[in-house]
């Protein structure tokens, strides 16, 4: 099953990120050579969310990576939310 961590971002994400961005994408590396994350990024044009895909028997490996995201724990992201994904083609 496939689940979806959806972002939303502070106001100036893209320059507010800098600090962090080392941190956030070796913990996003280290889940997708977990095997949990598949695909991620952020939405551009406005860079206001971002969607990171998950694969898992739930939605704990998306919940936990939220928890603990660099990004989530200061302050870049203000809300977030998981939804199971039923892939009807791919995957």
């Amino acid at each position: 099953m496939y689940y979806i961590l959806f972002y939303k971002t502070v106001d100036n994400y893209v320059e507010k990120r800098a600090p962090f961005r080392e941190d956030h994408l070796g913990y996003a590396k280290a889940a997708h050579e977990r095997g949990e994350l598949v695909i991620a990024g952020a939405l551009a044009d406005p860079a206001d969310r971002a969607v990171l895909v998950f694969k898992g028997e739930g939605p704990a490996a998306a919940e936990n990576f939220a928890k603990n995201d660099p990004y989530v724990r200061n302050g870049l992201i203000t809300e977030w939310s998981v939804r199971p994904w039923s892939v009807v083609i791919g995957g």
